[in-house]
């Protein structure tokens, strides 16, 4: 298996973990009356442990697809089959949410429970996996606009990896797994000039595929246009070829390359521009001066 929790687990029926829930939640309560609200939510997750048996904290999941592995770790497993992640924030948003998704999705546990700690009085929030790992490695794959060259071994490797891992997980964790695949982090990301016509405006960080090819991954189930857009707007201003774009979808996995020739202005140079890994911007600008 792709992926270990480094623990016993098990998948909780909605009675089990909605007692459960409750009994954390009284717990938790309790401790947040005493504690008031100003604590570190380790503190929190301390005391939880030790008023309550069958408290797990900062469980390990392995994950791994060679040559990448990563290591996530579970804030508070209860009893083996019940998630809840700590914060201490002004507020629960969106990417919390996405967070412990991506924790129950990895595991394969389906239910869960964000806890925020900060706030005045205790905020929760149920979250739930529906999806299972069948449902998520189910996908086509569109590859009629990605230019392979050299790039057809990534593309095989990157469909591997998601018939293995399944689609829906947090983005970050592919990008990290194409970029170990690729070489790693020193080889892959690069700081890449930024231009407004021949006036070099500074340096952003690029994940690069190759000297003059960036790659991008998201995860869009609608609006790639939208997103295509931008990204050739962003290209232009670049004196990269190309950016190869891996979208995965939750039922399609879209590979496209798109090409500086077909965005970039009239007035704009588009060499062959090496990026070297350590320079300064100055370096940079006076480099891509030169080369113009």
């Amino acid at each position: 298996m792709p992926v270990k929790v480094h623990a016993e687990s098990r998948v909780l029926s909605e009675g089990e973990f909605a007692e459960l829930a409750y009994e954390v939640m009284g717990h938790v309560f309790a401790i947040h009356r005493e504690f008031g609200r100003f604590f570190d939510e380790s503190i929190y997750k301390r005391e939880l442990a030790r008023r309550m048996t069958g408290v797990e904290l900062e469980v390990p999941v392995e994950v791994r697809f060679d040559p990448f592995r990563a290591w996530h770790r579970l804030d508070v497993l209860v009893r083996g089959g019940a998630v809840f992640e700590f914060k201490a924030v002004e507020a629960i948003v969106d990417r919390h949410r996405s967070q412990l998704l991506n924790y129950l999705l990895l595991t394969g546990l389906t239910r869960g429970k964000l806890v925020n700690v900060r706030s005045e009085q205790v905020q929760h929030e149920f979250v739930n996996s529906v999806l299972d790992r069948t449902d998520r490695t189910q996908f086509s794959v569109d590859r009629a606009t990605w230019d392979i060259r050299d790039n057809d071994s990534l593309l095989q490797w990157v469909v591997a990896l998601l018939r293995d891992l399944g689609t829906g997980l947090d983005v970050s964790l592919y990008e990290d797994a194409i970029t170990q695949f690729l070489g790693g982090r020193e080889v892959v990301e690069k700081q890449v000039p930024i231009y407004a016509g021949d006036h070099c405006l500074g340096t952003q960080p690029f994940r690069l595929v190759r000297p003059t090819s960036a790659i991008k991954v998201t995860a869009f189930n609608d609006d790639l246009a939208g997103f295509e857009a931008h990204a050739r707007r962003l290209l232009s201003h670049t004196r990269l070829e190309s950016i190869e774009w891996i979208n995965v979808a939750r039922h399609c996995v879209t590979f496209r390359t798109l090409h500086q020739s077909q965005s970039a202005p009239p007035h704009f140079p588009v060499p062959h521009f090496p990026v070297a890994p350590t320079d300064s911007t100055a370096a940079f600008c006076r480099r891509g001066s030169a080369s113009s």
